[in-house]
């Protein structure tokens, strides 16, 4: 246990990074679409799951354990641009090279269509008041008589996969947009709840559920498949990251990574935009291919057509009932008499319920352990909800596997000297969440 005497500091005595499913996590500028449903193969947990027979051939073939990955995005003109369009954009028609294996459309793609500036030329549109994803390949606007290699139309709320052997705007038959790795989830929600999409130069001749299609240039079992699902390994020390990283991270030990084309070994793709900062991206490039391994993920499957799984491959690592983790907190500070300072606090939902503020028996608030009221009768109490509560989560609902702030404030007492805050996650009316040890020593001087 280390506990640091500086000016106030949280201290944790179990520090554990698990990440459990949670529900689909809509993108800002489309609020009201999830993508795809919670028990959709790109959010299962497959962190339980066997390594495969072929693990350590793919592997090999794929550069090798040296190999470090590669985060495909960024700042314009990389990774992956998003249009958003809505019941109003116009839909055109759009001739295909592969017209016997795209869905003919319409689609919404105009002259103001965000094309990716690479050689594939991808363009992606989602119907914010449908909420359906459209995907171009070699997308052309050509004047207006637009044109593209291929194209596909996915319900983002349903499981249907396309047609076997049928492509879609990547090799692997699959959607793009929900294995994206995106500025919301990393930096703002903290939590990313499915698999993520990643290249491979060579591949065999041939794909596994969930894939529809392979792109391979020989036979070859040494070879991955499309489809073929790696994660990286539970022993791998995540801590010594940022916890923007551990993000993505913990979204590869829990979802890990799907191969869905051929392009340059373990190049993983992102959305463009342009906040991604250079150190996360450096962070990310560090990571060894030998940290992973390929795991057999056929269990998962109910119906080759469908991407539904067991409702159970959504809860791996959850536990039944109120159950909360820490994830992290404010900057450590210094404090004068009476001074009144802003901070916060995360802790994820580990629990199989949901947390809902405003609800007797469900909302769930930052206790002082122990109801402990020394702390209000000292005059700590900045806005607290009550003597010995000290804050509820900032979002109305936060699900199985999400991640809560709690945001409050506290006043340094008048008296100098050294004071302790012995903290805990409360369901009130139901039951206390563990106790992690979870304190802060507030030095005022």
């Amino acid at each position: 246990m280390h506990r640091l005497a500086v000016a106030l500091v949280v201290t944790i005595v179990v520090v554990a990074t698990t990440a459990a499913p949670a529900a689909a996590w809509p993108p800002p500028e489309a609020p009201g679409c999830e993508i795809l449903p919670v028990d959709n193969v790109w959010r299962a947990d497959v962190s339980q799951m066997p390594v495969s027979s072929r693990s350590a051939q793919w592997l090999a073939n794929m550069g090798g354990p040296t190999r470090r990955l590669h985060p495909d995005f960024g700042g314009p003109p990389y990774g992956y641009p998003i249009t958003y369009v809505d019941r109003t954009t116009a839909r055109t028609a759009v001739t295909f090279d592969y017209a016997d294996e795209s869905d003919p459309g319409p689609y919404p793609f105009t002259a103001a269509t965000a094309i990716e500036p690479a050689s594939d030329r991808h363009a992606f549109m989602i119907d914010r008041d449908a909420c359906v994803l459209y995907e171009l390949f070699d997308a052309a606007w050509n004047g207006g008589s637009p044109r593209a290699g291929s194209g596909a139309i996915f319900d983002l709320r349903s499981n249907a996969l396309r047609p076997a052997t049928w492509t879609s705007a990547d090799a692997a038959g699959l959607p793009i947009f929900p294995g994206l790795v995106r500025y919301d989830e990393v930096f703002g929600r903290g939590l990313i709840d499915h698999a993520i999409r990643f290249t491979a130069s060579r591949t065999d001749r041939s794909f596994v559920w969930p894939a529809r299609h392979h792109a391979g240039a020989a036979s070859d079992p040494a070879l991955p498949p499309m489809g073929a699902r790696f994660r990286l390994r539970a022993d791998f020390d995540i801590t010594r990251y940022s916890p923007h990283a551990q993000v993505v991270l913990r979204a590869m030990q829990h979802y890990g990574l799907i191969l869905a084309d051929n392009g340059s070994n373990w190049f993983f793709q992102g959305t463009t935009d342009p906040r991604w900062p250079d150190w996360f991206l450096s962070e990310l490039k560090q990571i060894p291919a030998g940290a992973f391994e390929a795991i057999d993920a056929s269990s998962l499957m109910l119906d080759p057509n469908s991407g539904r799984v067991p409702a159970g491959s959504r809860f791996h690592g959850l536990k039944a009932g109120w159950h909360s983790q820490w994830q992290g907190q404010s900057d450590y500070l210094r404090m004068t008499p009476g001074q009144i300072a802003q901070f916060w606090i995360r802790f994820s939902n580990e629990g199989t319920e949901t947390w809902e503020r405003g609800v007797w028996g469900r909302q769930a608030n930052l206790g002082l352990n122990g109801d402990n009221k020394e702390p209000y009768r000292l005059g700590m109490a900045a806005s607290w909800l009550w003597d010995d509560r000290i804050a509820t989560t900032v979002a109305e609902r936060v699900a199985p596997g999400e991640i809560a702030e709690f945001r409050f404030s506290v006043r340094a007492p008048l008296g100098r000297g050294t004071y302790r805050l012995d903290l805990r996650p409360v369901i009130d009316g139901t039951t206390w969440m563990e106790d992690q040890g979870v304190f802060w020593l507030i030095v005022v001087d």
